[in-house]
Protein backbone atom coordinates (compact mmCIF):
# COMPACT_ATOMS: atom_id res chain seq x y z
CA UNK A 1 0.00 0.00 0.00
CA UNK A 2 1.09 3.43 -0.92
CA UNK A 3 -1.17 5.02 1.29
CA UNK A 4 -2.50 5.09 4.55
CA UNK A 5 -5.95 4.11 3.41
CA UNK A 6 -5.89 2.67 -0.08
CA UNK A 7 -8.60 3.67 -2.39
CA UNK A 8 -11.40 1.69 -4.26
CA UNK A 9 -11.86 -1.48 -1.96
CA UNK A 10 -14.84 -1.88 -1.91
CA UNK A 11 -17.83 -4.64 -1.28
CA UNK A 12 -17.12 -7.46 -3.40
CA UNK A 13 -14.27 -5.83 -5.33
CA UNK A 14 -10.07 -5.72 -4.86
CA UNK A 15 -9.67 -9.01 -3.43
CA UNK A 16 -9.98 -12.22 -4.45
CA UNK A 17 -13.58 -13.70 -4.01
CA UNK A 18 -14.58 -16.80 -3.39
CA UNK A 19 -17.26 -19.07 -4.97
CA UNK A 20 -20.76 -20.72 -4.26
CA UNK A 21 -21.75 -21.26 -0.54
CA UNK A 22 -18.47 -19.51 0.58
CA UNK A 23 -19.11 -16.35 -0.80
CA UNK A 24 -22.83 -16.33 0.75
CA UNK A 25 -21.16 -17.15 4.36
CA UNK A 26 -18.30 -14.29 3.72
CA UNK A 27 -19.82 -11.01 4.94
CA UNK A 28 -17.78 -8.16 3.47
CA UNK A 29 -19.00 -10.22 -0.48
CA UNK A 30 -22.27 -11.25 0.14
CA UNK A 31 -24.70 -9.54 -1.61
CA UNK A 32 -27.64 -11.72 -0.88
CA UNK A 33 -30.99 -11.67 -2.73
CA UNK A 34 -28.97 -8.93 -4.90
CA UNK A 35 -27.01 -11.16 -6.66
CA UNK A 36 -28.08 -10.75 -10.49
CA UNK A 37 -28.64 -13.69 -12.72
CA UNK A 38 -25.06 -13.14 -14.34
CA UNK A 39 -23.39 -13.41 -10.98
CA UNK A 40 -25.48 -16.54 -9.90
CA UNK A 41 -24.00 -18.05 -12.97
CA UNK A 42 -20.59 -16.48 -12.97
CA UNK A 43 -19.93 -17.50 -8.93
CA UNK A 44 -22.20 -20.61 -8.56
CA UNK A 45 -24.89 -19.29 -6.56
CA UNK A 46 -27.60 -20.68 -8.98
CA UNK A 47 -29.88 -22.77 -6.86
CA UNK A 48 -27.95 -21.07 -3.16
CA UNK A 49 -30.76 -18.33 -3.54
CA UNK A 50 -34.30 -17.56 -4.36
CA UNK A 51 -34.92 -16.86 -7.77
CA UNK A 52 -36.06 -13.49 -7.70
CA UNK A 53 -32.92 -10.26 -7.47
CA UNK A 54 -33.91 -8.07 -5.29
CA UNK A 55 -32.21 -4.61 -5.45
CA UNK A 56 -30.50 -2.99 -2.45
CA UNK A 57 -32.79 -0.48 -1.87
CA UNK A 58 -35.81 -3.42 -1.47
CA UNK A 59 -33.49 -4.98 1.05
CA UNK A 60 -33.22 -2.24 2.96
CA UNK A 61 -36.91 -1.57 3.36
CA UNK A 62 -37.35 -5.32 4.30
CA UNK A 63 -34.47 -4.69 6.84
CA UNK A 64 -36.08 -1.71 8.22
CA UNK A 65 -39.15 -3.94 9.04
CA UNK A 66 -37.52 -6.77 10.72
CA UNK A 67 -35.75 -4.33 12.66
CA UNK A 68 -39.16 -2.37 13.84
CA UNK A 69 -40.74 -5.22 14.84
CA UNK A 70 -38.45 -6.27 17.20
CA UNK A 71 -40.24 -5.72 20.67
CA UNK A 72 -37.29 -4.45 22.38
CA UNK A 73 -34.10 -2.50 22.09
CA UNK A 74 -31.47 -5.57 22.63
CA UNK A 75 -33.54 -7.99 20.18
CA UNK A 76 -32.82 -4.93 17.64
CA UNK A 77 -29.37 -4.97 18.61
CA UNK A 78 -28.88 -8.85 18.42
CA UNK A 79 -30.76 -8.24 14.71
CA UNK A 80 -28.55 -5.63 13.32
CA UNK A 81 -25.28 -7.36 14.59
CA UNK A 82 -26.63 -10.81 13.27
CA UNK A 83 -27.16 -8.67 9.53
CA UNK A 84 -23.39 -7.60 10.08
CA UNK A 85 -22.44 -11.12 10.01
CA UNK A 86 -24.06 -11.65 6.75
CA UNK A 87 -24.03 -8.92 4.85
CA UNK A 88 -21.68 -5.86 5.60
CA UNK A 89 -22.36 -3.33 2.66
CA UNK A 90 -26.43 -3.86 3.26
CA UNK A 91 -25.67 -3.31 7.05
CA UNK A 92 -24.18 -0.25 6.58
CA UNK A 93 -26.19 0.72 3.93
CA UNK A 94 -29.19 0.74 6.76
CA UNK A 95 -26.73 2.89 9.23
CA UNK A 96 -26.06 5.08 6.78
CA UNK A 97 -29.20 6.15 6.13
CA UNK A 98 -30.86 5.25 9.23
CA UNK A 99 -28.27 6.98 11.50
CA UNK A 100 -30.61 8.82 13.85
CA UNK A 101 -32.86 5.58 14.28
CA UNK A 102 -30.16 2.94 14.44
CA UNK A 103 -27.32 4.72 16.30
CA UNK A 104 -28.88 4.27 19.82
CA UNK A 105 -29.16 0.58 19.14
CA UNK A 106 -25.41 -0.26 17.71
CA UNK A 107 -24.13 2.17 20.79
CA UNK A 108 -25.11 4.21 23.36
CA UNK A 109 -27.62 3.47 24.80
CA UNK A 110 -28.33 0.22 23.54
CA UNK A 111 -24.64 -1.00 23.19
CA UNK A 112 -24.84 -1.19 27.63
CA UNK A 113 -27.31 -3.27 27.81
CA UNK A 114 -25.75 -5.83 24.86
CA UNK A 115 -22.28 -5.49 26.87
CA UNK A 116 -24.03 -6.66 29.97
CA UNK A 117 -25.24 -9.51 28.44
CA UNK A 118 -22.68 -10.05 25.45
CA UNK A 119 -21.96 -13.44 27.12
CA UNK A 120 -25.33 -14.60 26.74
CA UNK A 121 -26.60 -13.02 23.35
CA UNK A 122 -22.71 -14.27 21.46
CA UNK A 123 -23.42 -16.17 18.35
CA UNK A 124 -20.17 -15.50 16.40
CA UNK A 125 -17.04 -14.09 16.66
CA UNK A 126 -15.91 -10.45 15.56
CA UNK A 127 -12.60 -8.82 16.51
CA UNK A 128 -10.02 -10.60 19.00
CA UNK A 129 -9.99 -11.37 22.52
CA UNK A 130 -6.38 -11.64 23.50
CA UNK A 131 -6.19 -13.07 27.34
CA UNK A 132 -3.10 -12.15 29.99
CA UNK A 133 -3.15 -15.58 30.06
CA UNK A 134 -1.38 -15.68 26.20
CA UNK A 135 1.60 -13.46 27.53
CA UNK A 136 4.48 -14.63 25.34
CA UNK A 137 2.07 -15.42 22.40
CA UNK A 138 -0.17 -12.07 21.53
CA UNK A 139 2.34 -11.77 17.97
CA UNK A 140 0.67 -15.09 17.22
CA UNK A 141 -2.49 -13.96 18.33
CA UNK A 142 -2.78 -10.92 16.10
CA UNK A 143 -1.70 -12.76 12.95
CA UNK A 144 -4.63 -15.06 13.76
CA UNK A 145 -6.51 -12.26 12.38
CA UNK A 146 -7.52 -12.47 8.56
CA UNK A 147 -7.10 -9.25 7.03
CA UNK A 148 -3.32 -8.38 7.50
CA UNK A 149 -4.27 -4.79 6.45
CA UNK A 150 -5.61 -3.37 9.64
CA UNK A 151 -4.96 0.10 9.63
CA UNK A 152 -7.52 1.00 12.88
CA UNK A 153 -7.33 -0.80 16.28
CA UNK A 154 -10.11 0.16 18.79
CA UNK A 155 -9.16 -1.51 21.98
CA UNK A 156 -10.22 -1.89 25.66
CA UNK A 157 -9.40 -3.93 28.84
CA UNK A 158 -13.50 -4.03 29.88
CA UNK A 159 -12.69 -1.82 32.93
CA UNK A 160 -14.99 1.27 33.02
CA UNK A 161 -17.35 0.47 30.29
CA UNK A 162 -19.63 3.46 29.72
CA UNK A 163 -20.91 4.00 33.27
CA UNK A 164 -21.56 0.56 33.89
CA UNK A 165 -18.16 -0.08 35.34
CA UNK A 166 -16.21 -3.44 35.44
CA UNK A 167 -17.53 -5.75 32.93
CA UNK A 168 -14.32 -7.57 31.76
CA UNK A 169 -14.78 -9.47 28.38
CA UNK A 170 -18.03 -8.36 27.95
CA UNK A 171 -17.02 -4.76 27.31
CA UNK A 172 -16.11 -6.59 23.53
CA UNK A 173 -19.67 -4.19 22.43
CA UNK A 174 -17.80 -1.19 22.69
CA UNK A 175 -14.87 -1.58 20.36
CA UNK A 176 -17.40 -3.42 17.80
CA UNK A 177 -20.01 -0.42 18.00
CA UNK A 178 -17.16 2.33 17.82
CA UNK A 179 -15.82 0.85 14.74
CA UNK A 180 -18.98 0.59 13.25
CA UNK A 181 -19.89 4.35 14.05
CA UNK A 182 -15.96 4.71 11.98
CA UNK A 183 -17.52 3.51 8.89
CA UNK A 184 -20.97 4.10 9.23
CA UNK A 185 -19.94 8.43 9.85
CA UNK A 186 -16.47 8.60 8.22
CA UNK A 187 -16.36 6.04 5.87
CA UNK A 188 -13.41 3.97 6.75
CA UNK A 189 -13.58 0.61 5.15
CA UNK A 190 -14.64 -2.29 7.94
CA UNK A 191 -11.73 -4.18 5.84
CA UNK A 192 -9.13 -1.73 7.55
CA UNK A 193 -10.91 -2.13 11.14
CA UNK A 194 -10.24 -4.55 14.27
CA UNK A 195 -11.59 -4.89 17.93
CA UNK A 196 -9.86 -6.15 20.64
CA UNK A 197 -10.50 -6.71 23.95
CA UNK A 198 -7.83 -7.56 26.23
CA UNK A 199 -8.79 -9.66 28.65
CA UNK A 200 -7.25 -9.44 31.78
CA UNK A 201 -9.49 -10.27 34.73
CA UNK A 202 -12.23 -8.53 36.16
CA UNK A 203 -12.61 -7.26 39.85
CA UNK A 204 -16.79 -7.46 39.56
CA UNK A 205 -17.80 -10.56 42.10
CA UNK A 206 -20.82 -11.14 39.94
CA UNK A 207 -19.11 -12.24 36.92
CA UNK A 208 -16.48 -14.11 39.18
CA UNK A 209 -19.24 -16.33 40.36
CA UNK A 210 -20.86 -16.48 36.72
CA UNK A 211 -20.43 -19.80 35.77
CA UNK A 212 -21.43 -19.03 31.94
CA UNK A 213 -19.07 -15.94 31.85
CA UNK A 214 -16.87 -15.67 28.73
CA UNK A 215 -13.93 -13.93 30.21
CA UNK A 216 -11.08 -15.57 32.39
CA UNK A 217 -11.93 -16.08 36.31
CA UNK A 218 -9.77 -14.11 38.11
CA UNK A 219 -9.00 -11.03 39.64
CA UNK A 220 -7.46 -8.20 37.40
CA UNK A 221 -3.41 -8.44 38.15
CA UNK A 222 -0.99 -6.77 39.55
CA UNK A 223 0.30 -3.18 37.98
CA UNK A 224 3.70 -4.77 36.78
CA UNK A 225 2.12 -7.58 35.24
CA UNK A 226 -0.79 -5.69 33.36
CA UNK A 227 1.56 -2.89 31.87
CA UNK A 228 3.97 -6.10 30.76
CA UNK A 229 0.89 -7.50 29.16
CA UNK A 230 -0.07 -3.92 27.66
CA UNK A 231 3.18 -3.18 26.59
CA UNK A 232 3.45 -6.76 25.01
CA UNK A 233 0.39 -5.53 22.96
CA UNK A 234 1.69 -2.34 21.68
CA UNK A 235 4.88 -3.41 20.54
CA UNK A 236 3.21 -6.54 18.35
CA UNK A 237 0.31 -4.51 17.38
CA UNK A 238 3.40 -2.34 15.69
CA UNK A 239 5.19 -5.40 14.43
CA UNK A 240 2.39 -6.71 12.88
CA UNK A 241 -0.10 -3.82 11.52
CA UNK A 242 3.06 -1.10 11.15
CA UNK A 243 1.61 2.50 11.76
CA UNK A 244 -1.59 1.58 13.17
CA UNK A 245 -3.91 4.09 14.79
CA UNK A 246 -4.84 2.68 18.16
CA UNK A 247 -7.81 4.10 19.72
CA UNK A 248 -7.89 3.10 23.57
CA UNK A 249 -11.44 3.03 25.39
CA UNK A 250 -13.43 2.19 28.67
CA UNK A 251 -10.06 1.67 30.41
CA UNK A 252 -10.42 2.43 34.15
CA UNK A 253 -9.07 6.15 35.27
CA UNK A 254 -5.57 5.11 36.20
CA UNK A 255 -5.02 2.81 33.43
CA UNK A 256 -6.27 5.31 30.92
CA UNK A 257 -4.24 8.32 31.46
CA UNK A 258 -0.84 5.87 31.84
CA UNK A 259 -1.45 4.49 28.82
CA UNK A 260 -2.36 7.93 27.33
CA UNK A 261 0.60 9.56 28.40
CA UNK A 262 3.07 6.45 28.22
CA UNK A 263 2.01 5.99 24.57
CA UNK A 264 0.70 9.49 22.82
CA UNK A 265 4.21 10.58 21.71
CA UNK A 266 5.64 7.37 20.45
CA UNK A 267 2.57 5.40 18.43
CA UNK A 268 -0.27 6.85 16.83
CA UNK A 269 -2.95 6.57 19.23
CA UNK A 270 -5.43 8.50 21.39
CA UNK A 271 -8.11 7.95 24.03
CA UNK A 272 -11.35 8.80 22.88
CA UNK A 273 -13.12 9.00 26.67
CA UNK A 274 -10.40 11.46 27.76
CA UNK A 275 -9.46 13.10 23.99
CA UNK A 276 -12.99 12.97 21.94
CA UNK A 277 -15.27 13.85 24.76
CA UNK A 278 -12.96 16.56 25.38
CA UNK A 279 -13.24 18.09 21.68
CA UNK A 280 -16.94 16.94 21.48
CA UNK A 281 -17.76 18.72 25.01
CA UNK A 282 -15.73 22.16 24.20
CA UNK A 283 -17.36 21.96 20.63
CA UNK A 284 -20.78 22.40 22.55
CA UNK A 285 -19.47 24.99 24.51
CA UNK A 286 -18.41 27.19 21.63
CA UNK A 287 -21.39 26.96 19.89
CA UNK A 288 -23.67 27.32 22.95
CA UNK A 289 -21.36 30.72 22.86
CA UNK A 290 -23.90 31.96 20.49
CA UNK A 291 -26.22 31.72 22.51
CA UNK A 292 -25.25 32.98 25.57
CA UNK A 293 -23.55 35.71 24.40
CA UNK A 294 -20.52 34.99 26.79
CA UNK A 295 -17.43 34.65 25.62
CA UNK A 296 -15.42 31.43 26.00
CA UNK A 297 -12.98 33.42 27.95
CA UNK A 298 -15.58 34.50 30.44
CA UNK A 299 -17.18 31.27 30.81
CA UNK A 300 -16.80 29.31 34.32
CA UNK A 301 -17.06 25.59 34.25
CA UNK A 302 -18.30 23.37 37.21
CA UNK A 303 -17.67 19.46 36.43
CA UNK A 304 -19.61 16.69 38.47
CA UNK A 305 -16.93 14.43 37.87
CA UNK A 306 -12.91 14.69 38.01
CA UNK A 307 -12.15 11.25 36.11
CA UNK A 308 -11.11 10.70 32.64
CA UNK A 309 -14.07 12.68 30.45
CA UNK A 310 -13.60 15.56 33.35
CA UNK A 311 -10.25 16.88 33.34
CA UNK A 312 -9.89 15.72 29.45
CA UNK A 313 -12.33 18.54 28.60
CA UNK A 314 -10.53 20.83 31.36
CA UNK A 315 -7.73 20.29 29.99
CA UNK A 316 -8.47 21.05 26.13
CA UNK A 317 -10.68 24.01 27.69
CA UNK A 318 -8.05 25.22 29.33
CA UNK A 319 -5.33 25.06 25.88
CA UNK A 320 -8.49 26.94 23.82
CA UNK A 321 -8.68 29.47 26.82
CA UNK A 322 -4.58 29.79 26.02
CA UNK A 323 -4.87 29.97 22.27
CA UNK A 324 -6.73 32.99 23.33
CA UNK A 325 -4.01 34.76 24.67
CA UNK A 326 -4.84 33.34 28.72
CA UNK A 327 -2.58 32.09 31.13
CA UNK A 328 -2.82 28.42 31.85
CA UNK A 329 -2.72 29.33 35.46
CA UNK A 330 -5.77 31.55 34.73
CA UNK A 331 -7.73 29.61 32.69
CA UNK A 332 -7.34 26.26 35.20
CA UNK A 333 -9.15 28.26 37.59
CA UNK A 334 -12.04 28.61 35.20
CA UNK A 335 -12.54 24.83 35.65
CA UNK A 336 -13.86 23.32 38.86
CA UNK A 337 -14.81 19.83 39.97
CA UNK A 338 -16.70 18.10 42.46
CA UNK A 339 -15.73 14.61 43.23
CA UNK A 340 -16.61 11.78 45.17
CA UNK A 341 -15.07 13.57 47.89
CA UNK A 342 -17.27 17.08 47.26
CA UNK A 343 -15.09 20.35 46.02
CA UNK A 344 -11.56 19.41 44.65
CA UNK A 345 -9.68 22.29 46.42
CA UNK A 346 -5.93 22.37 47.88
CA UNK A 347 -5.85 21.34 51.47
CA UNK A 348 -8.66 18.68 51.24
CA UNK A 349 -6.69 16.11 53.27
CA UNK A 350 -6.63 13.19 50.20
CA UNK A 351 -3.91 12.46 48.01
CA UNK A 352 -4.85 13.67 44.56
CA UNK A 353 -3.94 11.67 41.72
CA UNK A 354 -2.08 13.38 38.96
CA UNK A 355 -4.91 14.24 36.73
CA UNK A 356 -6.79 16.01 39.17
CA UNK A 357 -3.48 18.32 41.22
CA UNK A 358 -3.64 20.99 37.96
CA UNK A 359 -7.65 21.64 38.75
CA UNK A 360 -7.09 21.88 42.60
CA UNK A 361 -7.37 25.05 43.51
CA UNK A 362 -7.29 27.44 46.89
CA UNK A 363 -10.75 27.76 48.22
CA UNK A 364 -12.73 26.62 51.03
CA UNK A 365 -14.52 23.19 51.48
CA UNK A 366 -17.92 22.35 49.58
CA UNK A 367 -19.19 18.93 50.74
CA UNK A 368 -22.03 18.57 47.99
CA UNK A 369 -22.66 19.71 44.69
CA UNK A 370 -25.17 21.79 45.65
CA UNK A 371 -23.20 23.82 47.26
CA UNK A 372 -20.25 23.69 45.06
CA UNK A 373 -22.81 25.47 42.63
CA UNK A 374 -23.97 28.17 44.73
CA UNK A 375 -20.03 29.20 45.73
CA UNK A 376 -18.43 28.85 42.18
CA UNK A 377 -21.69 30.59 40.07
CA UNK A 378 -20.89 28.53 37.26
CA UNK A 379 -21.79 29.39 33.46
CA UNK A 380 -21.91 25.64 32.90
CA UNK A 381 -22.79 22.46 34.47
CA UNK A 382 -20.76 19.65 33.16
CA UNK A 383 -21.61 16.26 34.43
CA UNK A 384 -19.29 13.13 33.68
CA UNK A 385 -19.61 11.20 36.73
CA UNK A 386 -21.41 8.06 35.42
CA UNK A 387 -24.20 8.91 38.40
CA UNK A 388 -27.95 9.35 37.18
CA UNK A 389 -29.70 11.87 38.34
CA UNK A 390 -27.24 14.08 40.32
CA UNK A 391 -28.93 17.51 38.59
CA UNK A 392 -31.78 17.95 41.19
CA UNK A 393 -34.63 20.14 40.56
CA UNK A 394 -32.82 22.39 43.09
CA UNK A 395 -29.61 22.56 41.05
CA UNK A 396 -30.98 23.10 37.87
CA UNK A 397 -33.04 25.73 39.52
CA UNK A 398 -29.78 27.55 40.95
CA UNK A 399 -27.90 27.73 38.11
CA UNK A 400 -30.97 29.61 36.62
CA UNK A 401 -30.71 32.14 38.82
CA UNK A 402 -27.30 32.65 38.36
CA UNK A 403 -27.65 32.14 34.60
CA UNK A 404 -29.93 34.11 32.02
CA UNK A 405 -28.94 30.98 29.48
CA UNK A 406 -27.56 28.05 32.08
CA UNK A 407 -25.26 25.65 30.16
CA UNK A 408 -26.49 22.01 31.20
CA UNK A 409 -24.54 18.97 30.05
CA UNK A 410 -25.34 15.93 31.06
CA UNK A 411 -22.51 13.65 29.24
CA UNK A 412 -23.19 10.30 31.48
CA UNK A 413 -23.82 7.23 29.37
CA UNK A 414 -26.01 5.23 29.40
CA UNK A 415 -29.54 7.03 29.63
CA UNK A 416 -29.80 5.50 32.92
CA UNK A 417 -26.67 7.11 34.24
CA UNK A 418 -27.54 10.47 33.01
CA UNK A 419 -27.19 13.75 35.42
CA UNK A 420 -31.07 14.88 34.38
CA UNK A 421 -33.06 14.36 31.28
CA UNK A 422 -33.97 17.20 28.88
CA UNK A 423 -37.13 17.45 30.37
CA UNK A 424 -35.94 18.36 33.69
CA UNK A 425 -33.26 20.59 32.46
CA UNK A 426 -36.03 22.93 30.78
CA UNK A 427 -38.57 22.38 33.26
CA UNK A 428 -36.52 23.54 36.01
CA UNK A 429 -34.61 26.08 34.43
CA UNK A 430 -37.93 27.55 33.25
CA UNK A 431 -37.14 26.91 29.76
CA UNK A 432 -34.01 28.63 29.08
CA UNK A 433 -31.38 25.78 29.86
CA UNK A 434 -28.94 24.86 26.88
CA UNK A 435 -28.59 21.46 27.20
CA UNK A 436 -27.13 18.43 25.79
CA UNK A 437 -26.26 14.61 26.88
CA UNK A 438 -24.48 11.47 26.16
CA UNK A 439 -27.57 9.65 25.03
CA UNK A 440 -30.21 10.67 23.22
CA UNK A 441 -33.76 12.13 24.10
CA UNK A 442 -37.10 12.51 23.02
CA UNK A 443 -38.12 15.87 21.57
CA UNK A 444 -40.03 17.83 24.32
CA UNK A 445 -42.41 20.59 24.21
CA UNK A 446 -42.27 23.32 26.98
CA UNK A 447 -44.05 26.81 27.03
CA UNK A 448 -45.21 26.15 23.25
CA UNK A 449 -41.66 25.42 21.78
CA UNK A 450 -40.18 21.63 20.81
CA UNK A 451 -36.75 21.02 21.99
CA UNK A 452 -34.89 18.74 20.17
CA UNK A 453 -31.95 18.73 21.94
CA UNK A 454 -28.35 17.24 20.80
CA UNK A 455 -26.42 14.17 21.66
CA UNK A 456 -23.14 15.38 23.29
CA UNK A 457 -21.33 12.05 21.95
CA UNK A 458 -18.12 11.44 20.37
CA UNK A 459 -18.99 9.90 17.39
CA UNK A 460 -19.66 13.55 16.42
CA UNK A 461 -15.42 13.32 17.02
CA UNK A 462 -13.60 10.30 16.79
CA UNK A 463 -14.73 8.82 13.17
CA UNK A 464 -13.75 12.37 11.87
CA UNK A 465 -9.95 12.59 13.86
CA UNK A 466 -9.34 8.97 12.92
CA UNK A 467 -10.13 9.22 9.25
CA UNK A 468 -8.12 12.51 9.04
CA UNK A 469 -5.21 10.96 11.11
CA UNK A 470 -4.86 7.97 8.38
CA UNK A 471 -5.46 9.97 5.45
CA UNK A 472 -2.57 11.20 6.04
CA UNK A 473 -0.74 8.42 7.03
CA UNK A 474 -0.17 10.88 10.44
CA UNK A 475 2.44 9.83 13.22
CA UNK A 476 0.67 10.93 16.17
CA UNK A 477 -2.64 12.44 17.11
CA UNK A 478 -2.37 15.43 19.15
CA UNK A 479 -4.01 17.80 21.21
CA UNK A 480 -3.77 20.66 18.37
CA UNK A 481 -6.13 17.98 16.22
CA UNK A 482 -8.29 17.76 18.78
CA UNK A 483 -8.95 21.49 19.92
CA UNK A 484 -9.48 21.52 16.09
CA UNK A 485 -11.82 19.34 15.59
CA UNK A 486 -13.77 20.96 18.23
CA UNK A 487 -13.73 24.42 16.60
CA UNK A 488 -14.79 22.67 13.01
CA UNK A 489 -17.34 20.52 14.89
CA UNK A 490 -18.82 23.85 16.93
CA UNK A 491 -18.79 25.64 13.09
CA UNK A 492 -21.00 23.34 11.50
CA UNK A 493 -23.64 23.67 13.64
CA UNK A 494 -26.41 26.05 12.09
CA UNK A 495 -28.92 29.01 12.87
CA UNK A 496 -31.48 26.17 12.71
CA UNK A 497 -29.90 23.56 15.15
CA UNK A 498 -29.24 26.13 17.46
CA UNK A 499 -33.16 27.24 17.11
CA UNK A 500 -34.67 23.40 17.85
CA UNK A 501 -32.33 23.60 21.13
CA UNK A 502 -29.11 22.04 20.10
CA UNK A 503 -25.77 22.76 20.14
CA UNK A 504 -24.87 19.94 17.95
CA UNK A 505 -25.39 19.04 14.01
CA UNK A 506 -28.60 16.73 13.08
CA UNK A 507 -26.92 13.13 12.97
CA UNK A 508 -27.94 12.92 9.12
CA UNK A 509 -25.06 15.43 8.55
CA UNK A 510 -22.69 13.10 10.47
CA UNK A 511 -20.42 11.58 7.16
CA UNK A 512 -20.88 15.72 5.68
CA UNK A 513 -19.62 16.75 9.30
CA UNK A 514 -16.87 13.91 9.83
CA UNK A 515 -15.38 14.90 6.21
CA UNK A 516 -14.85 18.50 7.16
CA UNK A 517 -13.28 16.94 10.83
CA UNK A 518 -11.17 14.73 8.59
CA UNK A 519 -10.18 17.48 6.52
CA UNK A 520 -8.80 19.87 9.47
CA UNK A 521 -7.10 16.95 11.50
CA UNK A 522 -5.54 16.00 8.14
CA UNK A 523 -4.19 19.37 7.03
CA UNK A 524 -3.27 19.81 10.78
CA UNK A 525 -0.82 16.21 10.22
CA UNK A 526 0.86 18.35 6.95
CA UNK A 527 1.31 21.39 8.30
CA UNK A 528 2.86 19.90 11.52
CA UNK A 529 4.88 17.50 9.76
CA UNK A 530 3.74 14.58 11.23
CA UNK A 531 2.29 13.40 7.96
CA UNK A 532 3.58 10.56 6.10
CA UNK A 533 2.15 11.06 2.87
CA UNK A 534 2.75 13.43 0.05
CA UNK A 535 0.34 16.11 0.98
CA UNK A 536 -2.49 16.17 -2.19
CA UNK A 537 -3.55 19.18 -4.07
CA UNK A 538 -7.43 19.23 -2.29
CA UNK A 539 -7.08 17.64 1.02
CA UNK A 540 -10.77 17.48 1.51
CA UNK A 541 -11.67 16.06 -2.11
CA UNK A 542 -8.81 13.13 -1.15
CA UNK A 543 -10.51 12.07 1.78
CA UNK A 544 -13.85 12.23 0.22
CA UNK A 545 -12.67 9.92 -2.49
CA UNK A 546 -11.40 7.50 -0.01
CA UNK A 547 -14.58 6.81 2.09
CA UNK A 548 -16.58 4.00 1.87
CA UNK A 549 -19.95 3.91 0.10
CA UNK A 550 -21.89 1.01 1.21
CA UNK A 551 -22.84 0.22 -2.46
CA UNK A 552 -22.92 -3.12 -4.24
Amino acid sequence: MTTSVTKGIQAGGGLNRPTGFALLKDPMRNKGTAFTDGERDAFGLRGLLPPRVFQMRQQVERALIQLRRKESELEKYIFLTSLQHRNETLFFRVLVDHLEETMPIIYTPTVGQACVEYGGIFRSPRGLWISIRDRGNVEGILRHWPNQGVKLIVVTDGERILGLGDLGALGMGIPVGKLALYTACAGLHPHYCLPITLDVGTNNPKLLEDPFYIGISQKRPAAEDYEAFLDEFIHATQKVFPGVLTQFEDFGNHNAFHLLNRWRDKICSFNDDIQGTAAVALAGLFAATRETGVPLREQKLLFLGAGEAGTGIGELFVKALTEEGMSKEEARKRCWFVDSRGLLVKGRGDTLPSHKVPFAHDAPKAASLAEAVERIRPTALIGVAGIGRTFTPEILASMAAINKRPVIFALSNPTSKAECTAEEAYIHTGGRAIFASGSPFKPFEFGGRTYQTGQGNTVYIFPGVGMGALASGSSRVTEEMFLKSARTLAAEVTSADLARGSVYPTLSRIREVSLKIATAVAEEAYDSGLAQVPRPENVEQDISDRMFVPEY
